[in-house]
């Protein structure tokens, strides 16, 4: 007996320890880490801050490799005394702007790194996400190139780097014209270029100075498809491609979609040259991966880095300041890169945008004043708007043609499942009998897989192809609602109505012209219709407008959105069906296979547009600073659309008279950019006494993030220098300061005034001063609080220049009440 219960005791015991084992397997699934150390990377090691006095990085000499060397061997050896053999993979040594590493490992070998010595900082991997002709003429671009030159010269010797997709280096965008040589110098860049698939040794041309590609991260998280996944700079999705062009692209290049030409394309700064940074893949994207470029392309020489790709949440259980992904951009900035970068298309609710620190360029996206609108023609003469870049039915409107349901041409006796997809989305030609369909116009429903996701235009577009449909309508459902409609390229007419209202008024009519029988067969199919030319763009109305989907301020500390004391976003940009360079593999996005450009919205594309402007001002002003050059495009945007009225801002359902929260300083204006009289600089120390003075932050925590002491605190937060004041907290008075320096080449009088935010009352100090060339001035802010408001309040300093120079600083006051003392 005594046996028996041994055995069950033994059995209870090993089922015990298999249950713990197998849990603990559940729980040890492997992630990738960033870990930051204590000693200073290669580009701040014994010198001063290049970013702060203008001086380029020498980061290639025999002092800076050996001590790379030296940090390389550190982390290695860091891991082989902290963790168990054969428990992680080191994916990449940070050494140039970081010093740290990234390494695929558990959670419990994560947490000894924490407590090992010279670890400051462990931080899991988010992950990175893509932020997804005309616009040079809407922002008055061709007045900026004259100035440097014209087109032919437009950004030469600035090299931009984009951290994104890659490139597809056969578009004629980044075609290199032996008969237009480069004659600036960027003997400050030393790239590299990495061959690979679809990549050849030669897609460096000259335009295209440099391309390397990033896939430690992605090859440790996730099992590429190698017909997608290339492990080489070329760009199988596209958005990097759209990115580069938008900001770098060649100027005058044909814009050409089956067969129809829209104009012609340039970026924003057309001679300057390309360093390319793959780190984003169609299967998957790792923080890891971006972190790696943004050191290696500092390390490279490049002046401006683009990011229209970053983690789409905030950082978990750190300050938004101090994450991995902010500190590396800081460090970019302080070796005297301008970083700019996406604010997110989680809009338009309140602190949804994803840039948060000072020292990036967060950029929103808005409209021009270019449609493309579509038109379907009824029998009755009834015309309904849509929208569809596709040509007309035969006959361009002079034919009508039989206008049928797709429920109505189901086949009866078909073997398919009955669901939407089926029966009323047209996204399987099976379903539908031909002999009803064939030369006629179908009309598909928004139903429950394009809700879904399941279901495409493409599959539309070859049901059409595939049943002889003359052309296809897309109309809104009762049931879903309004849809957001975004021009697309169709192979064969087409045209969307996103309104149910529209949807109706089509609906209405054909069924007036049908007959049915008992069983609610159509008998005689009697609505004809005809779809018209989508293709042609329209210039008018109001614009810019923020756009919906732009991510929205305030900008907060934490990830309890606890407001924070900086103005986000910074600036706003056309960002909303712009046209620019594609890849035809368009590998997540198979509507626009096969083409060679692509119309797209996203504030990834509005983040081009300021990268390849602050290409123009860097060209113009080679000395500046980036906190300069971003000081330039804020004091100098509009607020003011081109009608004269204010910028307005896509809300949920309505326009709605925007604020700073929605468009940052206003709408970029590269012109007055290039010439801003004054600006508001700060440099990396600024930055780390703004850190330390942030509410209830802990020196200790700056210093396990940025490895500096806090030595030096801001009175307040916001008496950082920029060219903006926010007040996330405001209680009967404060006083705070900027520090203003001429950048003309002539003496200047200013004249200060303010229209304070509503229950302020603010005070300037000087009211007026002269100012020399290169010299500075301080300006001292006194608000007071005269009515506390239960909401943001805003307002701006205008200090207006004798010499025509208009320096706008942004207010933005939140009040505190005396209960949240």
């Amino acid at each position: 007996m005594g046996g028996g219960f041994d055995i069950i005791a033994s059995l209870q015991f090993m089922l015990l320890l298999f249950y713990v084992n197998f849990a603990a397997c559940i729980a040890e699934e492997r992630a990738i880490y960033l870990v930051l150390m204590e000693g200073d990377p290669v580009a701040f090691h014994r010198r001063s801050s290049p970013g702060e006095n203008g001086r380029r990085l020498e980061l290639n000499s025999e002092v800076s490799e050996a001590h790379a060397k030296h940090l390389v061997d550190s982390h290695d050896q860091l891991l082989q005394n902290t963790l168990e053999s054969g428990s992680y993979n080191k994916l990449y040594s940070f050494k140039h702007i970081l010093n740290g590493f990234a390494v695929h490992t558990t959670p419990s070998q994560a947490r000894r790194l924490e407590d090992a010595s010279g670890v400051r900082l462990v931080e899991r991997d988010r992950g990175a996400k893509l932020m997804t002709t005309y616009t040079p003429q809407f922002l008055d671009l061709p007045e900026v190139w004259a100035q440097e030159g014209g087109d032919k010269s437009a950004g030469e010797g600035i090299v931009i780097g984009f951290v994104d997709t890659g490139i597809n280096p056969c578009h004629p965008s980044f075609a290199y014209d032996p008969m237009k040589l480069f004659t600036s110098n960027i003997s400050h860049f030393s790239g590299a270029c990495e061959a690979g698939p679809q990549f050849p040794a030669g897609s460096c041309n000259g335009k295209i100075v440099s391309a390397r590609f990033f896939s430690a991260g992605a090859q440790a998280v996730a099992t590429l498809n190698t017909s997608v996944d290339f492990l080489s700079p070329f760009d199988a999705v596209g958005h990097g491609s759209h990115v580069a062009s938008t900001a770098a692209g060649n100027t005058g290049v044909s814009v050409l979609v089956n067969g129809f030409l829209y104009g012609q394309a340039s970026g924003m700064a057309p001679r300057a040259q390309i360093a390319v940074y793959k780190a984003v893949y169609p299967t998957v994207g790792t923080l890891t991966d971006v972190v790696s470029a943004i050191d290696q392309a500092t390390k490279d020489g490049v002046d401006i880095i683009t990011l229209s790709v970053g983690p789409d949440e905030p950082p978990e259980d750190k300050f938004t300041f101090l994450n991995v992904f902010d500190i590396v951009m800081l460090s970019a900035q302080r070796a005297g890169v301008f970083v700019v970068q996406a604010a997110g298309n989680n809009g338009p609710g309140p602190s949804t945008v994803l840039s948060y620190s000072p020292w990036a360029v967060g950029v929103a996206a808005s409209s021009t004043d270019r449609t493309y609108p579509g038109s379907l023609l009824l029998g009755n003469g009834q015309n309904v708007g849509g929208v569809g870049l596709s040509g007309p039915t035969l006959g361009d409107g002079l034919f009508l043609y039989k206008l049928v349901l797709a429920k109505d041409a189901v086949k009866i006796n078909g073997t398919f499942p009955r669901t939407p997809q089926y029966i009323e989305e047209c996204q399987f030609p099976e379903a539908l009998d031909r002999n009803v369909v064939l030369g006629s116009v179908i009309i598909c429903t928004f139903s429950d897989g394009f809700y879904n996701g399941t279901s495409t235009l493409t599959a539309i577009v070859d049901t059409a192809r595939t049943l002889g449909i003359m052309g296809f309508i897309l109309v809104a459902n009762p049931t879903y609602g309004d849809f957001i409609a975004e021009p697309i390229p169709f192979a064969v007419p087409g045209i969307m109505i996103p309104s149910v209202a529209d949807a109706k008024v089509i609906s209405q009519y054909y069924e007036q012209k049908i007959e049915r029988d008992g069983r609610g067969f159509v008998t005689k199919f009697g609505a004809r219709a005809a779809i018209g030319d989508g293709r042609v763009s329209s210039f008018k109305g109001q614009a810019p407008i923020v756009s919906r989907f732009s991510a929205r301020g305030p900008d907060f500390i934490d990830r309890d959105k606890n407001p924070a004391d900086i103005l986000k976003p910074d600036i706003l940009a056309p960002g909303h069906q712009v046209w620019a360079a594609w890849s035809p593999i368009s590998a997540l996005e198979p509507t626009l296979k096969g083409y060679n450009f692509a119309l797209l919205s996203g504030t990834s594309m509005a983040t081009p547009h300021i990268a390849g402007i602050a290409a123009l001002i860097k060209q113009y002003n080679p000395l500046w600073t980036p906190s300069m050059i971003a000081s330039a495009i804020s004091t100098t945007a509009n607020k003011y659309d081109i009608n004269g009225e204010h910028i307005m801002a896509e809300g949920s359902d309505n326009l709605y008279p925007s604020t700073p929260f929605d468009f940052g300083a206003g709408h970029v204006n590269p012109i007055r950019a290039l010439d801003p009289g004054l600006v508001l600089s700060s440099g990396y120390d600024d930055y780390i006494s703004f850190l330390c003075s942030l509410p209830n932050m802990d020196p200790a925590i700056v210093k396990n993030s940025t490895g500096e002491m806090c030595n030096h605190s801001l009175c307040h937060p916001a008496n950082l220098n920029l060219p903006s004041v926010t007040i996330s907290s405001l209680a009967g008075a404060l006083l705070l300061r900027r520090t203003v320096k001429n950048v003309g080449l002539k003496p200047e009088t200013y004249l200060c005034s303010v229209m304070p935010p509503n229950g302020t009352l603010i005070n300037l100090n000087p009211p007026w001063f002269t100012i020399a060339p290169q010299g500075t001035q301080d300006l001292d802010i006194q608000i007071n609080v005269t009515k506390a408001m239960n909401s943001w309040s805003f307002g701006e300093i205008v200090l207006t220049g004798s010499l025509n120079h208009i320096v706008r600083i942004t207010l933005s006051v939140l009040f505190q009440y005396p209960h949240e003392n």
